[in-house]
């Protein structure tokens, strides 16, 4: 930390870092810096602060802060240091002034507070509120009471290395539309709220805008700035987008059943993403960005891999055994899931049988290589894919060993995310890979990734079988009650560290394809199965 301080000193950058949380983290940061000292004779005080210490040091905390004095009101932290350098670059670099907090009731040591300022840049001025708190805490080496420094006591959204910062735009603002011309704004759709941040980023100087006057949080990293207040419109530049206002609301309501949720529709025929969303603590957008084992739906590629290679067909063989052992590790189904040693693939598949898969990898002429050629060149996964913003495009390695087996179904090295695997789905239900794209590379004149698709046999039978999986397999009671075409595949991966997996379902329902992951959400049609489900019969 003493390192980071320099840097934070000698740069003046308004650079938020995390303070110690309680008592061990207060003595590593006093030791170094000797936040808080008292006077020579002042007795040393141990144990919690008392209730008159937490109102005082609070108090004067925010009296300092009110008026401006930095050095004052850092010195009542135990990170003085790096506080100074925040509270100063809060009025000069963010110009946050009048500043006036109220403080509530205290909950233990914890004191929750409302701010009220100005933010003025440029002539114009803008009121700005918020709520926050802080936690007082005893200084190990002192026995003061101080205020238990972190990023967001100045500011509730601020994370470590963020600044706050008013001036003109970095980029010019954007009116985001969805393919009939609805504007979308991050009030109605929240989750839409980094993509259109990161739209922004990429077109607002090409769509024709003028930047206006923000606050905005600026991140440490390639992030797009977040905005926090608008004092002087920009003109807005237009950005045509692919969405479907009707599916982005079905996703955003389906996302909000379960925590850690991501979920993307595409449009099979097309490419075309109709929508995006993400339920998430740390607003990262997994849908896109996610690098997770995809489970069972990756069997999807493998059946597709079969049948290519001429290992096996829909009708064909795939007997699914208690356990499999594929170079010294045994693999083996959920305890439910019956034995069946005359299965075919189709049921093996609707079945998600674990075993029946490893089985067959064996078989010429498949080799190291052939799961990942087919990932690449029949369903594009890993070929650079230009959506608008960033993506990842999944990635399925050539490996030896147990990995081998475990990549076949959705587990060792493979990496997806709901992007990819709702393009898998489109992929094998057309037999042709279309790069799915959030804008129009018309726009930009950007280069979609290109795969030689599958063919028209080999879709014929995945898109039969995911049929069955959705009418009489592990996919049924999530997609019950659909009308139309429609077919599913789910999937649960385990991930060391976990005790419940996470959850995968991907499904179409005539010209909608829709995939989703809820982390620790346990089988597929537990979690990810209700948010597709629900994105398909809105969409569908």
């Amino acid at each position: 930390m003493a390192k980071g301080v320099k840097v934070a000193v000698v740069s003046t950058v308004f650079a938020v870092m995390v303070g110690g949380a309680g008592y061990g983290a207060y003595n590593f940061v006093s030791a170094l810096s000797d936040d808080g000292s008292g006077g020579v004779g002042d007795a040393k005080r141990s144990g919690p602060p008392t209730a008159d210490e937490i109102k005082d040091v609070s108090q004067d905390f925010f009296a300092a802060w009110e008026k401006g004095d930095a050095a004052s009101a850092a010195a009542l932290t135990n990170n003085n240091t790096t506080a100074e350098v925040l509270l100063t670059e809060y009025k000069a670099d963010a110009h946050i002034g009048d500043v006036k907090i109220t403080p509530g009731r205290a909950t233990g040591a914890t004191v929750p507070y409302s701010v009220k300022a100005t933010v003025s840049y440029g002539g114009k001025s803008k009121p700005l509120a918020y709520s926050s708190k802080l936690t007082v805490v005893r200084g190990v080496t002192t026995g003061k009471a101080l205020v238990d420094w972190q990023p967001s006591v100045v500011y509730p959204k601020l994370q470590r290395d963020d600044r706050l910062v008013t001036g003109e735009s970095a980029n010019p603002s954007i009116e985001a539309v969805d393919r009939d011309g609805k504007v979308l704004t991050k009030e109605k759709y929240p989750s839409l709220g980094p993509i259109l941040d990161a739209l922004r980023e990429r077109y607002g100087s090409e769509a024709g805008g003028t930047p206006g006057i923000e606050l905005v949080v600026k991140h440490p990293d390639q992030t797009p700035d977040t905005s926090l207040l608008t004092l002087a419109d920009g003109k807005a530049g237009k950005v045509p987008t692919t969405i479907s206002a009707t599916a982005q609301a079905a996703a955003e309501k389906a996302v909000k059943l379960y925590k850690q949720s991501s979920v993307v529709a595409v449009k099979p025929s097309t490419g075309e993403v109709l929508a995006v969303a993400n339920n998430r603590t740390d607003g990262f957008n997994a849908a896109f960005e996610g690098t997770k084992a995809p489970g069972s739906t990756m069997k999807i590629i493998t059946a597709a891999m079969l049948i290519d290679n001429g290992v096996t067909s829909m009708n064909g063989p795939a007997p699914c055994p208690p356990e499999a052992v594929w170079q010294g590790q045994t693999f083996k189904n959920l305890a439910t899931l019956k034995p069946n040693e005359n299965a075919t693939l189709a049921n093996s598949f609707m079945r998600s049988c674990n075993t029946a898969f490893i089985k067959l990898i064996d078989e010429k002429p498949l080799t190291d290589e052939s799961l990942t050629l087919e990932a690449q060149n029949r369903f594009g996964i890993g070929q650079d894919w230009k959506t608008g913003i960033v993506s990842f495009d999944g990635k399925v390695p050539a490996v030896s060993g147990p990995d081998r087996a475990a990549n076949a179904i959705g587990q060792g090295q493979v990496q997806m995310n709901p992007l990819n695997m709702a393009s898998v789905t489109a992929t094998a239900i057309t037999g042709t890979f279309r790069q799915p794209y959030l804008v129009s590379p018309k726009i930009d004149d950007r280069q979609l990734a290109t795969a030689k698709g599958l063919p028209y046999n080999t879709a014929s039978q995945l898109r039969q079988m995911m049929r069955l999986t959705a009418t009489q397999g592990t996919a049924a009671r999530a997609m019950a009650g659909l009308r139309g075409d429609f077919g599913a595949k789910t999937g649960s991966a385990e991930v060391d560290g976990q005790q419940v997996s996470n959850s995968w379902f991907t499904g179409f329902r005539n010209d909608v394809s829709a995939a989703a992951m809820t982390e620790e959400g346990g089988h597929g049609g537990d979690a990810a199965g209700p948010i597709v489900a629900a994105v398909l019969r809105a969409a569908g």
